[in-house]
């Protein structure tokens, strides 16, 4: 009986080893099994990561990837900023309702900021027993087990992934390191790849906005809409909420209103800007973008209000020129709580400013030069008329008046009388094309007294009903000084809504006349005349005008009868040489 048993039991022996054999062998079998499908997951992951090229989403695929690799349940993305803080933090796990109410994303303490000052990989199976750990504020879920590493684009640590409470075990283990270490070198290629393929489409948008300005310029669009383009492309292309533009006041301090493109511009266009103000004045003398991650905090800006800043957090100025010769500058601002402004968008910025200024600088020299050779052309012209056409009437005109000694029949006297008298109005509307022609004092826009005089009698046309008459003799547009030619001006405004809303006319005359020294404006009518219960506020007004300046201001009866004729008088010291 024992020799069996001892029998039956080394038989036993031999299939108990094979089992455990067997046993070992599958589980090495799953093993490698395991690793054979981890290894197909992570190189499908790299290859998902690597396929996108528009940045936000290269970095959402690495997070989703790596919560799948390691089998966690929440994970996260953070992007280490200029100040060694988070700027931006991608996660999933925690998505919707449950991020609002934990509130404000980290900005780069306890364990997180562990890694952004070790930027080496780091695996816990518990938390809360690190001595950099902070705890987590209300509402966030309970994590115990995790694993960090870094991210690399280049020699620079772009930012680091984070994972929380591994599904399947109760904490990560050394595989889980190597594969997401792995994860992270890949992500690391794919940003690169993202960021390049972002500046070469950056590249693009700011030529073709360079390119949308020169055509404007060369197709003669006024400044003041190039400079509302030059803000809009701008503000566009590195999304932010307002541009504004403000020109440098020669000789002056403040810098011309802004013009103002975006969120609120009604609100912020036509304000004048400080030269004094800290952010604008940098950017006035820096060859380099001036940046403020926020303007309402920022020691540059004078608080108390400043209304172009009103609504803005992060804020970049860049002026508009080069060479310390800046011609204003050039703002961008974000509400507040958006990121900042990086060197991605404020490279090319400067870039696009500068070569907008000197692009609107040669628009300008080229419209100054057209204007010089018209008016060298107009001085020709007038020239000609002066010389050519005037000597031939006057010679006409003369010769008329010995003819009339031989005329026998008095009609053929009277007509030759009129035709006499026909030429001298010739003569004298010649003479007034000519000082028109010699104008140099007005600008591009028509600015001279004779431009403005002849718009105020155009505008008129509209309250009168029909077109009144114009006639102007004399310089006056360079011998009448500006303080004289805007009394004149509010005088010829007065007269006209008087003719138009008192005195029923049908006809109205506009005479403005420099002879002498003196400059007359006279304004006639065929109305009705001037009752005498009418109110009198506006002739005081233009007798105040004309008594300031040492004139008079005379109000009759039509010659013709009928009607009402407004002369105002005052005395112009003549510019030397002034003749015709």
């Amino acid at each position: 009986m024992s020799g069996d048993g001892r029998e039956r039991s080394q038989d036993h022996l031999p299939k108990l080893r094979l089992d455990e054999l067997l046993g070992e062998l599958q589980v090495r079998i799953d093993a490698v099994r395991g690793t054979r499908d981890r290894l197909h997951s992570l190189l499908e992951a790299v290859l998902s990561v690597g396929r996108e090229l528009d940045l936000p989403q290269v970095l959402r695929s690495i997070v989703e990837a790596a919560v799948v690799l390691v089998d966690a349940e929440y994970g996260a993305l953070g992007v280490i900023g200029g100040d060694r803080k988070l700027a931006e933090f991608l996660t999933v796990g925690i998505e919707g309702e449950q991020r609002e109410r934990i509130g404000a994303l980290p900005s780069g303490h306890g364990i997180l900021g562990e890694l952004i000052r070790h930027p080496e990989p780091l695996r816990l199976p518990e938390l809360s027993e690190h001595p950099a750990s902070y705890g987590f504020p209300a509402n966030h879920p309970p994590m115990h087990s995790f694993l960090g590493v870094p991210i690399r684009v280049r020699d620079e640590v772009f930012g680091n992934l984070y994972l929380t409470e591994k599904r399947s075990a109760k904490e990560f283990d050394t595989e889980d390191e190597a594969v997401l270490s792995t994860l992270a070198v890949a992500a690391g290629v794919a940003i690169e790849n993202a960021r390049l393929y972002e500046e070469t489409r950056l590249r693009e948008r700011w030529q073709q906005a360079s390119g949308e300005v020169t055509r404007l310029l060369l197709s003669g669009a006024p400044s003041a809409e190039v400079l509302e383009q030059i803000a809009d492309a701008a503000r566009k292309i590195v999304s932010a909420d307002v541009g504004m533009i403000a020109e440098c006041l020669p000789g002056e301090e403040s810098l011309r209103p802004a013009l103002a493109v975006g969120q609120d511009a009604e609100q912020r266009q036509g304000l004048v800007m400080s030269g004094k103000d800290g952010l604008v004045a940098a950017a006035l003398t820096s060859s380099e973008p001036v940046v403020s991650d926020d303007v309402a905090h920022d020691e540059r800006v004078a608080q108390g209000g400043d209304p172009q800043w009103a609504g803005l957090g992060p804020v970049v100025a860049v002026p508009l020129g080069a060479g310390g010769k800046a011609r204003g500058v050039l703002l961008l601002g974000r509400v507040p709580g958006s990121a900042p402004f990086g060197e991605a968008a404020t490279g090319p910025l400067l870039a696009f400013a500068g070569q907008a200024a000197l692009t609107l600088e040669l628009a300008e020299r080229r419209r100054d030069a057209e204007q010089i050779a018209l008016l060298q052309d107009r001085d020709r012209i007038a020239r000609d008329l002066h010389d050519l056409a005037i000597q031939r009437l006057f010679a006409a005109g003369m010769t008329l008046q010995s003819t009339q000694r031989f005329m026998e029949h008095p009609e053929g006297r009277e007509r030759l009388t009129r035709t006499v008298d026909d030429l001298d109005d010739t003569i004298k509307i010649i003479r007034s094309t000519i000082f028109g022609l010699r104008t140099h004092g007005g600008t591009r826009e028509g600015g001279g007294l004779r431009a403005r005089v002849s718009e105020a009698v155009q505008a008129a046309t509209h309250s009168l009903g029909f077109s009144p008459g114009l006639q102007i003799e004399g310089l006056v547009d360079t011998d009448v000084p500006g303080g004289i030619a805007d009394h004149a001006m509010a005088v010829l405004g007065e007269a006209l809504s008087n003719a138009a809303r008192h005195s029923g006319a049908r006809a109205v005359d506009v005479r403005l006349r420099l002879v002498a020294g003196e400059l007359t404006l006279t304004v006639t009518d065929d109305g009705c005349g001037v009752a005498s219960d009418a109110p009198r506020s506006g002739l005081k007004n233009m007798e105040e005008r004309a008594a300031s300046l040492g004139g008079t201001l005379s109000l009759a009866e039509r010659p013709e009868g009928g009607g009402t004729r407004l002369e105002w008088r005052v005395p112009v010291a003549l510019n030397s040489g002034a003749t015709d």
